[in-house]
């Protein structure tokens, strides 16, 4: 996804339904596809006065979904539960406020369990900047993963007991 969509009021309006596509895109991306997390979130911003070349941009993630609709999230029994996380960060990726965007990727079993993609609130000023507050929203996240999975294992633990 090119990063060089800009918002601009003397551009063309577009009539498509590009509410209900993105909207399509988000629930894709919130349910099963982390790799469209940073395409999808980067066409949200242009909901307020979309035009056609965001219009575009959407079409284009609906041609990569269609080329890679056998891809899926297959977990791997291992003898070892592994749980790990990445984050990244884009310094000043947005050219119109020159804000970052930040990811992160929780696996589990070698497949995701946690991911998302947020442009952030304010201005880093430096790159570093970008990746610490980028790591700080994955630890979050990552808390909170990590407890429901202890939480469910000791479920799980539980019931192995009383069986």
């Amino acid at each position: 996804m090119s990063s060089r969509l800009v918002s601009s009021d003397a551009a063309t309006k577009v009539d498509a339904p590009f509410r209900e596509a993105v909207g399509a895109l988000m629930h894709l991306t919130t349910a099963t596809r982390p790799d469209t997390a940073f395409a999808v979130g980067y066409v949200l911003r242009f909901m307020k006065n979309p035009q056609e070349e965001h219009w575009v941009a959407v079409k284009r993630i609906f041609r990569y979904l269609q080329g890679t609709k056998m891809h899926g999230i297959c977990y791997k029994p291992k003898a070892k539960i592994e749980f790990r996380g990445y984050s990244d960060a884009d310094w000043a990726g947005d050219l119109a406020d020159r804000k970052s965007t930040s990811g992160y990727v929780f696996m589990l079993l070698g497949a995701p369990v946690g991911w998302g993609s947020k442009k952030m609130p304010s201005v880093s000023l430096s790159t570093s900047e970008a990746e610490y507050i980028a790591l700080s929203l994955a630890i979050q996240e990552g808390k909170w993963i990590h407890r429901l999975l202890c939480e469910n294992m000791m479920a799980a633990n539980d019931k192995d007991r009383t069986s």
